[in-house]
């Protein structure tokens, strides 16, 4: 299942898109949620985006769901070289 955490955060990576998409539709009808948000970084922005897009459009059309906000930055950390690298990150809220 898709990785959450207490405030209906989904955090976007490499396992299956099925899973994601699935982890926040689960968020609004089994779990009761109002918000839910949707966190990734680097390559994973695109994929981020398509969950949005899919569970909103495809899965949720019939709970109004919409988004709220779309929120841009860029995170500093060390590559496994040591090196301090820039990665853009994507934070997508969807609310009842």
């Amino acid at each position: 299942m898709a990785e959450k955490n207490e405030d209906n955060t989904i955090f976007i990576g490499g396992k299956p898109f099925m899973n994601y998409v699935t982890g926040v539709v689960m968020q609004f009808t089994t779990k009761g949620s109002k918000e839910v948000k949707i966190k990734a970084r680097g390559k994973f922005i695109s994929r981020a985006v398509d969950v949005e897009q899919v569970s909103k459009n495809k899965f949720l059309k019939e709970h109004a769901v919409q988004t709220k906000e779309i929120k841009t930055a860029s995170e500093e950390f060390e590559n496994k070289e040591g090196k301090k690298v820039n990665v853009s990150t994507i934070e997508i809220i969807l609310t009842k």
